[in-house]
């Protein structure tokens, strides 16, 4: 339960923040070009909000209805009565709030077909700081300026976790056990203790943050087995679907490496001591923490010889695992058994570090959608459940960060996207404004809304459904 409220929390912080960027980026571009920003709302606000805030009458409000079509409207005339006072659209004319369903959030433009759907105001006359009287190129920057900013942002948390964090990494070549694979990786190919050498020709390193995609969306991948044998593995087409179930491609292996034993315990009575190394079980290898757990845990209230690796030297110890094939001792993780390298960045360093990373994410990202058209790419569709497993369930900065900004990069590409409803159906037909020189009808653009709506409704049935059917079935 603790893990799931981890979860959830993270995901809600991250949503909150990805939210307020994207929609600053909207209210930005409308505020520099004197376009009226009628509401800036963190999370929808249906019936009622949570807070709201007015700066016109300086009011604060706690869980109120919302104001009605005519209150809007007349709001909407008291700041027109100010625009001819003072001139321009100020950061007053708009309300703030917070709503109560956190799936998102919205900046009300003043004089736009958007998802409130609002016809009563563009039956107004139209006004100076209207979005539909002001030119098309300043019309494209206010509907680019989230996506533009969600863009942004992804850079600036990427340059930002470089700065701070570094760099931290275990070379393949150093990582002397090896990898171990999902069963779905070990179905196409893969073993247990293969270490990544190429993938389609092209060097795997350890250090480059697109390694895993690149592996399980190759073709062809070489890997060193047996310390000694390289492998060809001709991966199948569509492999990358496959370890969508899996939640994973490869992780190092774990060499059982004791960190500390524990007093009183059967590792203790066995004379397990610190940096001891665990290289067998009875008759049974245990290269790796995967192959030692289920070897002593056959051994469960029996007596088994230890084999031991100490200070260079082999050695048998006689030892009696508890009822639960426990022993009682600390494994040591990997960065404390394989060198780990580590690159520091400076401020200015972690600048094109940052955007590095970023149109890296944004590149294998679209190159990945290509599987979307395909039956179990259809299937692989995820909501919000998928979204907030991407968490950790104990709380990382560094995770949080990561994940953050590689999710900023999704809003930013799926908004873009040519679909009414969206950003990028809005800029669709502001670039054809621009070209054609003609301007679409209000119906025009108020039947697409609509019909951009039914289908953005529908996606998030689909892919919350599908959450579903894989949490109940799977």
């Amino acid at each position: 339960m603790e893990s799931i409220l981890i979860k959830g929390a993270q995901l809600i912080l991250a949503l909150g923040l990805l939210v307020i960027i994207h929609e600053f980026g909207h209210y930005f571009f409308a505020r520099l070009f004197g376009i009226r920003a009628d509401r800036f709302f963190l999370f929808f606000n249906p019936y009622f909000s949570i807070v709201t805030y007015d700066p016109l009458t300086r009011k604060w409000s706690f869980f109120s209805k919302n104001t009605t079509e005519e209150q809007d409207l007349e709001r909407a005339r008291l700041v027109k009565e100010r625009y001819k006072q003072n001139g321009k659209a100020t950061w007053r004319d708009t309300v703030y709030g917070i709503g109560w369903i956190p799936l998102g959030g919205y900046v009300s433009i003043g004089g736009m077909i958007d998802e409130s759907m609002d016809k009563k105001q563009l039956e107004e006359p139209v006004h100076p700081t209207d979005f539909r009287a002001r030119p098309a190129w300043q019309r494209f920057f206010v509907m680019f300026g989230g996506v533009l900013f969600n863009f942004i942002l992804a850079i600036i948390i990427y340059a930002g976790i470089a700065w701070h964090w570094g760099e931290k990494y275990i070379p393949y070549d150093k990582a002397f056990e090896g990898m171990d694979f999902v069963p779905a990786a070990i179905e196409a190919g893969f073993r247990n203790g293969d270490i990544p050498l190429t993938a389609d020709g092209a060097p795997v390193l350890a250090r480059d943050p697109e390694n895993v995609y690149k592996l399980a969306n190759a073709k062809v991948v070489t890997v060193l087995r047996n310390h000694t044998d390289t492998v060809t593995i001709n991966l199948p087409e569509n492999f990358l679907l496959s370890l969508n179930d899996s939640k994973g491609f490869m992780a190092l292996r774990l060499p059982v490496f004791v960190k500390q034993v524990m007093n009183g315990e059967p590792a203790s009575e066995a004379g397990l001591h610190a940096d001891d190394r665990i290289i067998a079980v009875g008759d049974s290898l245990t290269p790796s923490y995967t192959e030692f757990m289920p070897a002593l845990a056959a051994y469960a209230g029996k007596p088994v010889i230890l084999k031991v690796i100490r200070d260079g030297k082999e050695l048998s110890l006689n030892a009696t695992p508890t009822d639960e094939g426990k022993l009682g001792f600390m494994f040591k993780m990997p960065t404390e058994i394989y060198p780990v390298e580590t690159i520091s960045y400076g401020f200015f360093e972690s600048v094109p570090k940052g955007i590095s990373d970023g149109t890296g994410k944004l590149v294998t990202y679209v190159s990945s959608l290509k599987y979307l058209f395909t039956k179990s790419g259809a299937q692989s569709v995820g909501g919000f459940g998928s979204i907030g497993s991407l968490f950790p369930e104990k709380w990382s900065w560094i995770s949080f960060w990561e994940i953050t900004a590689f999710l900023s990069v999704i809003l930013a590409f799926m908004n873009v996207l040519p679909i009414p409803a969206l950003d990028g159906g809005h800029i669709v037909f502001v670039l054809y404004e621009m070209v054609s020189g003609r301007k679409p009808s209000d119906k025009v653009l108020e039947y697409s809304q609509v019909v951009g709506l039914i289908f953005l409704v529908l996606l998030l049935i689909y892919a919350n459904a599908n959450d579903i059917y894989r949490f109940l079935l799977k």
